[in-house]
């Protein structure tokens, strides 16, 4: 039977690559969580793009081998893609999983073509996660019809879409991806206990900045790229200085935009007070540091930084894009602004700066709902559930939740 630690459900796994963000995130945790219950995951990764830090330590801290592609990466290359689509088609051939789940874009493309040309070692099971997407008044409308006819295209070769929030699949649903029907919500999963502790480990942070404990600190984190919108983090606390509120902002991250943030920094004359201090591995003492998250992406799939800062106690200040709604209760948990309404922004900003109790309030009610909503066992779960499910609509005997497939082919 399926699912037993005899006869384990075995899963390939393919995301285009683990640099920093959720997806790398999720699908580490996502492929130890699932090794406890019966499951035996392959996971395959590409080339992370220049100026990207990797998150391929995640992973591996958990024992998890990676299979690397080295052609799959983030940019269109037909040859290259041609490559990878024949590598993973040689994985797919000598690990025979019963099920092929692709992370991202580029993943998903490749991935379900190389099980379309696989013969009889195609995988009985193809399932989808959309992390976000960029089918949305991302490109010109040339590329935008284009990339959503490939997405309708596989879609009809896939078992289940799966979405990390029902703003993205509705979002998918809009442009004609899918029917509603395909598709299964089920929300990141990101480790968050250590995210409650480092209260000192923040305070200390704050002090080798040189920040005092009653100066009010934003921060951010996010890659420094066109999509996450840094320079209007920068327009944001001009403004908020310009009424009055003395803030310090720590920047964390990396990215093709930095060199020319920094200089934008200087001419916004803010350069007192502002610390650019790179990518870190481990957020966690940091959120410490901060009073709370100001985001102003364009794009959002499902904002880890978010969900890890509500988690530290601290609220969050973000545009309403993507799945950042199904994050931050507006009122509750943060504020939701308009995309580019720095004006907004700052407002919100400064009613948290001169409101102490407001922080303290919206800090605990964030921090509830992310601990219950986005922690690794509701994800594994979620996951296991689905999987099982569609293994036994195909035809597999399944053991019960928590042990693995047993095959059963027609």
């Amino acid at each position: 039977m399926l699912g037993t630690a005899d006869d384990p459900i075995r899963v390939l796994r393919v995301i285009a690559r683990l640099n920093v963000g959720g997806p790398s995130l999720h699908v580490s945790y996502l492929s130890e969580g699932l090794a406890e219950r019966g499951y035996s995951t392959t996971l395959a990764a590409g080339t992370i793009s220049e100026g990207e830090a990797s998150m391929a330590f995640i992973a591996e801290e958990r024992g998890i081998e990676i299979e690397s592609i080295p052609e799959l990466q983030r940019e269109l290359a037909p040859l290259k893609d041609a490559a990878a689509v024949r590598r993973l088609r040689t994985i797919i051939r000598r690990e025979r999983p019963h099920i092929l789940h692709t992370h991202t874009a580029k993943a998903g493309t490749v991935g379900r073509a190389a099980a379309r040309i696989a013969g009889d070692a195609r995988p009985p099971v193809v399932v989808h996660t959309f992390h976000g997407h960029m089918l949305k008044g991302e490109f010109d409308p040339v590329r935008t019809r284009a990339f959503r006819a490939v997405e309708r295209n596989l879609a009809r070769t896939t078992d289940v879409l799966v979405a990390v929030s029902p703003e993205v699949r509705d979002e998918l649903v809009e442009v004609g991806v899918a029917p509603a029907s395909q598709f299964a919500v089920v929300r990141l999963g990101i480790e968050l206990s250590e995210r409650m502790a480092g209260a000192s480990d923040g305070a200390s942070l704050r002090a080798s900045l040189g920040i005092p404990p009653d100066r009010f600190c934003v921060g951010w984190v996010a890659r420094m790229s066109a999509v996450k919108q840094p320079e209007d983090v920068l327009r944001t606390v001009r403004k908020l200085r310009d009424r009055g509120i003395d803030a310090a902002l720590i920047l964390i991250g990396d990215g093709p935009e930095r060199e020319q943030l920094e200089e934008r920094a200087k001419e916004l004359g803010l350069v007192e007070g502002v610390h650019f201090v790179g990518f870190q591995n481990d957020v966690g003492p940091w959120l410490h540091a901060f009073d709370v998250l100001l985001l102003t992406s364009r794009s959002e799939g499902t904002p880890v930084s978010a969900i890890e800062t509500l988690a530290s106690g601290r609220p969050v200040v973000a545009t309403d894009v993507g799945g950042t709604r199904d994050v931050v209760n507006d009122g509750v948990s943060g504020f939701l602004v308009p995309f580019g309404d720095v004006s907004a922004a700052a407002d919100r900003l400064e009613r948290l700066a001169r409101d102490p109790a407001l922080r303290a309030r919206m800090g605990a009610a964030g921090q509830a709902v992310a601990l219950s909503s986005y922690g690794v066992p509701r994800l594994v779960g979620d996951i296991d559930r689905l999987y099982r499910a569609l293994l036994t609509e195909k035809g597999y005997s399944v053991a019960a939740g928590g042990d693995t497939p047993a095959k059963k082919r027609q």
